[in-house]
């Protein structure tokens, strides 16, 4: 199962040789919220340089699968990012048919359109 997400780029790492045939790369995506995020994601062999032509600041869209393995009673888990593109932010004074980034909460792979009215009625 793959999985995707958006953000900035925060870190990239050099190349590890971990054996003769075998190499690995990590990199840090920072998602914004209400509390910042610093997601690591390990590229392996010949994906190793899919981050060459990006620097931190950069906004990419990652595309990943999960991995997990167990060593010695230990458990491990990896997101094995496989390809990476740049997003295009929308220039100044372009819009998204009149919205605004606020008036969208993201659901999993669901986006609902919400705006700060229909909350009126909560408790808190």
């Amino acid at each position: 199962m793959s999985y995707e997400v958006q953000g900035k780029v925060y870190k990239i790492f050099p190349t590890e040789n971990k054996t003769a045939s075998f190499q690995a790369r990590e990199f840090v995506i920072e998602l914004d919220g209400q509390y910042t995020q610093y997601i690591k994601f390990q590229l392996t062999q010949d994906r190793c340089g899919l981050i060459d032509s990006y620097s931190p600041g950069d906004l990419i869209n990652v595309h990943f699968d999960l991995r997990g393995r167990e060593w010695q009673d230990k458990f491990f888990t990896n997101l094995n990012a496989w390809r990476i593109e740049r997003v295009q932010e929308n220039p100044v004074g372009e819009s998204n048919d009149g919205q605004s980034p606020s008036d969208f909460i993201e659901m999993g792979d669901q986006v609902s359109e919400m705006r700060a009215e229909d909350f009126d009625d909560l408790p808190f």
